[in-house]
Order: structure tokens, then sequence, then C-alpha cells
């Protein structure tokens, strides 16, 4: 064999020669979110590995995603619904629902803002998506990445890497979002409404409250088990004060090793055969109409609850029941603070926020047991 036929057969075994256009658009897409994470700081913790293993995937003859491939192994957590409950573990261990049991009331506004579920689940269903894909497309209204993955594997698990970046983008773009929705549906004297300081809360309160909540969601909805019970367990261990080690390793160690795994392995699902498709474009529409009303729901349900109250309810504090937390939090107090500088909205906004995490992981359990 000459020379010339040996670096003919060692280009072959290059990914060179393998590549596509599809790979090389997929490339690109992967670049833009890298770019869109470390340079724009769009939720880079998880926006950056899935970008990496959407480029590992359209990397040709890697076979890494292949049957004894390295991200396919990776995937095991998110295909037998290992790697969501595990975040929510960790989310429950870094979240108070201090705001929460302060003023109940709030909790209505986190189901409020679920309104955009069901918004892209209808627009979903009119474009034709059955009505498994419908629900799992629906709940990136709820702006919760890991409840969108979790029910997207059981309902329409070929969608998974539309759905998740579409989730885990428009998580990232709340401060984007939001403002428009709120300046859109309220005045600015709404806007300036200063609310009364937030009553304490006991430490009986914060432990009895997972307990209870975890009996009673999941006798309700049973298929939330997993999510609603790794939630308030890690809830549990925050206010217990008995196992801060264990708390501590699940706010901290454990979420980020899951996030890594996870992130990636959601990444290497988007190979130019299952991503570049019209349903892909019509999934990131979707998101995008859900999330908006997903803030126009809890903002709608604000100005209520200001109306009823005679001018006591800030009603911008509806739109952190979007769940992204505190990211959507955080967006109310700013604005307040830009309407009213004695305005201090971040611990009012943090009770729709946090109940917002529980509304869209009861809304995706009333999908399971309705649609599956």
């Amino acid at each position: 064999m000459g020379i010339t036929e040996n670096l003919h057969e060692l280009l072959n075994t290059t990914g060179f020669m393998h590549l596509t256009i599809g790979n090389i658009i997929m490339i690109l897409v992967g670049l833009v979110l890298m770019y869109l994470a470390i340079k724009k700081g769009f939720e880079p913790l998880l926006l950056l590995p899935i970008a990496f293993g959407a480029i590992l995937a359209n990397l040709p003859v890697t076979g890494i995603m292949g049957e004894h491939g390295l991200l396919r192994y990776f995937f095991y957590g998110v295909e037998h619904e290992i790697f969501p409950p595990l975040i929510f573990l960790g989310v429950g261990a870094m979240t108070d629902f201090g705001p929460l049991l302060a003023n109940p009331k709030t909790i209505l506004l986190g189901a409020a803002a679920q309104f955009g579920v069901f918004v892209a689940l209808i627009g979903a269903g009119m474009l034709g998506f059955s009505i498994q894909e419908a629900g799992a497309i629906g709940i990136i209204g709820g702006a919760d990445g890991p409840t969108a993955i979790y029910l997207t594997m059981k309902m329409a698990p070929h969608l998974l890497g539309a759905i998740a970046v579409a989730a885990y983008t428009y998580m990232s773009l709340v401060p984007i979002i939001l403002p428009p929705a709120i300046r859109l549906l309220t005045t600015k004297k709404e806007r300036q409404t200063v609310m009364a300081q937030l009553r304490p809360v006991s430490k009986r309160e914060k432990i009895i409250f997972p307990i209870v909540c975890t009996i009673v969601i999941v006798l309700l909805l049973p298929p939330l088990a997993p999510l609603i019970g790794m939630l308030m367990l890690g809830n549990l261990m925050r206010e217990c004060g008995v196992v801060e080690r264990l708390s501590k390793t699940a706010a901290n160690e454990l979420i980020n090793i899951v996030t890594i795994l996870l992130a990636l392995s959601v990444g290497a699902t988007m190979d130019a055969a299952s991503f570049l498709t019209v349903q892909t474009i019509e999934i990131i529409i979707l998101g995008a109409v859900a999330f908006f009303f997903g803030a126009v729901g809890g903002v709608l349900l604000g100005k209520v609850m200001y109306w009823l109250s005679g001018g006591k309810v800030n009603p911008m504090i509806g739109a952190a029941g979007v769940s992204a937390v505190p990211m959507a939090a955080r967006v109310v107090q700013k604005m307040g603070q830009e309407e009213n500088p004695s305005n201090f909205l971040l611990m009012h906004a943090m009770g729709p926020n946090v109940a917002g995490v529980i509304g869209t992981a009861t809304a995706a359990g009333v999908m399971i047991a309705l649609l599956t």
C-alpha cells in the first residue's frame, strides 16, 4: 500500500471526512449557546455544559453517545429519571420557604403563573403535536428545567433536547422577558406600592411544612413523589438543624456534580438529525409564549390582590411565580427599587417564587396523571 493510500485511509478515520452540514450547524449552535453563557452570563452553570455536550454530540465517529460511549452512560441518569430528583434535593436544601409561610396567599400567585403552561399546551395541540408532546412543551412555561426534563422523559423523550434548551434558555432570559410583561400590565402607581414587612416564621413551622407538604401533595398526585419528595427532604435537612453536613452536601457538592452530568447529557441529545427540524423551531416559539403568559398570569392575579387589599399588595410580585428561583424575585426587587427607592420586594417576591417551584411540579403531576 502506497503513501497516498495510507494517507487516504488515515483521513477516512478522522471526523473531518464525516462532517455533515447538519453537524456544522449544530456545532455553531453550541458555540452560540456557549457565547451566551460566557459573555452574556445567561444561566452559565447549565448553558455552558449543555452547549459543550451539543458540540461533542455533533463531532462525528467519536461514538461518545453510542452504546458504550461516555455520554451515553451519563444519559442513563436522565433516561431513568435519576438526575432531576437529585437536582430537586439540592434545590430544597438551598430554599427558604419562610416568605411563603409568612404570607401563604402568595402560593396562589405561584399557581396563577402556571397559566403559560396551559396556553402553550393548547398552542402545541393546535400545531399538530400529540397531547403528550403538547404537555411536555407546555411545561417550559413553568421555568423549571429539572421538571421540564422529568416530564419530557415520561411523555415525549424524543423532544428532550429542544425542550431542555428552550427551558434553560428562557430561564436565563428572565431579566429580559419579565420587565416588559410587568410594565404592560401594571401602572406606575401599582409598581410603586410598598408592602408591609413579613412576619417572622418559627423554626417549628419551617420543619412541619416540608413534611405536611410531601404527604398532602403525594397523596393527591402520586407521580410527583420523586420530585416533591426530594425537594422537601432537602428542605427538611436545611431547616431541622441536625444534619448540617448532609444539607451542605446536597446544596453544594451534590447539586454541582449532578448539574454537570445532567447538562452534558441533555446537550448530547442535540444531534443534527433530531434537533434541526421544524418541530424544534415551533418548540422554541411555544416556549417563549409559555414563559410570557406565565408572567402574565401571575401579574394579573397580583393586580386582583392589589385591588382586594386596598393597594397593599404590589402586583409585580406575581411575575416571580414563574419559578426561576431566585432570578425572578431579583428582577421584581430591581424593578421595585427603580420605581421607588424605599421599596424592598425581594422577600415578598420569594413567596410566589418558591411557590412556583411547587406549582410547576404540581402541573407536571397533573399532566402525568391525566395524559399518560
